[in-house]
């Protein structure tokens, strides 16, 4: 049984227990508590479900017992169950914050600045170094969302703002997501160091059109990326864009 619980526990840890692999150096940590967190999960269950049985079986009552010696209490065990648990939720707060702060941290030495706008209910990604921008319009179609482009193995400073309401901007295989609040920056930086087109969306409950509120993001290399700042810039989509006059025309969208 031991054998089988622990060849469970290895599958799910190759697998990283259901969640992405992750598209970007800083995916890693998070990818690494999670695993974590459910070898810690599957070792606290297999040790109490252990001995629940180990004490059904061996405390039973056998034929020609009388009745047991009542006892009223346990100082030491009583003692453990307190101290153990909060042992362990310490142990997951230390980790917790201390990930979230490597996470979190902002070095201001990044390749681009994406200042990305929510607002009900699409997305503009303005590309501070490049003075261009890229804005969308609610929609499930793939080809008329609006598209994130990033550069490979490239810091990226990600700053996120609202007109209107919360919003939170959310790659899956990032692994990661951050809150897009009104009157507030939010500010997060990542490498993503896979080529790829990722889904995007908004993981905050957001009004009628929240399941739309969709993007893709592409990372691709530097000279594609330039390539595509240079597209922007031909189609007039430069300077810093009126968040008031896009969020209007989205919410006027069918």
């Amino acid at each position: 049984m031991g054998a089988v619980m622990a060849g469970l526990v290895w599958w799910g840890y190759e697998y990283n227990f259901g969640f992405p692999s992750g598209a970007t150096e800083e995916s890693a940590i998070t990818l690494h508590f999670w695993n974590g967190t459910w070898v810690a999960a599957f070792a606290v269950g297999i040790l109490t479900w252990g001995l629940m049985l180990y004490a059904s079986i061996a405390y039973r009552r056998r034929q020609g017992d009388g009745m047991p010696r009542q006892l009223r209490y346990n100082i030491p065990i009583e003692v453990m169950y307190t101290v153990t648990p909060i042992a362990m939720v310490l142990a997951l707060v230390f980790f917790t914050v201390r990930d979230q702060a490597i996470l979190t941290e902002v070095s201001n030495d990044q390749s681009e600045t994406v200042e990305v706008t929510g607002f009900r209910w699409s997305w503009t990604f303005y590309y501070a170094e490049h003075d261009v921008y890229e804005t969308g319009q609610p929609s499930l179609q793939e080809d008329q969302l609006p598209t994130l482009y990033l550069p490979v193995n490239e810091k990226v400073q990600f700053r996120l703002g609202s007109p209107d309401v919360i919003h939170s901007f959310w790659v899956p295989e990032f692994l990661f997501k951050m809150d897009v609040i009104p009157g507030r920056v939010n500010t997060f930086e990542v490498t993503p160091n896979e080529l790829g087109t990722f889904a995007g969306k908004c993981a905050e409950l957001c009004g009628v059109d929240h399941s739309r509120m969709l993007f893709n993001l592409k990372v691709v290399e530097r000279a594609e990326f330039d390539a595509h700042m240079d597209e922007l810039r031909a189609l007039g989509q430069t300077g810093d864009p009126d968040s008031g006059r896009l969020t209007d025309a989205a919410q006027d969208v069918e």
